[in-house]
């Protein structure tokens, strides 16, 4: 027996990267469409995975944009009642409410997921100190806490209204 057998590669790796590469560059006018084949595929769990990466990158592309409240509500018809994928563009939009400045609770904050937390810890468009210090305090793991703290002692640090005259 050769090792032939153990090089190739499963079918579903095959349309998960074609599916990456088609999300990629598709116009926005057809992602939609294109968003719905993708969750036809019969294996759920790969196509809901590319789907979510397509997802991650174009609401951090989004989170600034004027177009991301459009592109969320689409997107959130198009996903329809998948848990994962409607949570996670659940908390992109919570990400995006506090890039923004606009209206969040701390329940919102405290309840979100590990990967919510982490993110707001990290994502440059989060600046919010209310936000930041209650991930301080609050967060779910010492990670975010620690990050939470660190960044805001460096917005502290670096704002102009804090250099002593």
């Amino acid at each position: 027996m050769t090792d032939e057998c153990f090089d190739e590669e499963p079918p579903e790796h095959l349309r998960y990267r074609r599916y990456l590469q088609d999300l990629e560059d598709v116009p926005a006018a057809d992602e939609a469409a294109l968003v719905a084949a993708v969750l036809r595929d019969p294996d759920v769990s790969m196509a809901e995975a590319a789907v979510n990466r397509h997802l991650e990158c174009r609401a951090a592309h989004l989170l600034t944009d004027s177009a991301f409240t459009d592109w969320a509500q689409t997107l959130a018809m198009t996903i329809g009642d998948r848990p994962f994928l409607a949570r996670r563009l659940r908390e992109w939009c919570l990400l995006r409410a506090i890039a923004w400045d606009e209206p969040w609770t701390a329940e919102e904050l405290t309840t979100a997921s590990d990967w919510f937390q982490r993110t707001a810890t990290v994502l440059l468009a989060v600046t919010s100190p209310e936000a930041l210090s209650l991930l301080a305090e609050r967060g779910r793991t010492r990670r975010v806490r620690n990050a939470a703290s660190r960044r805001l002692h460096h917005s502290h640090h670096h704002r102009p209204d804090s250099i002593h005259k």
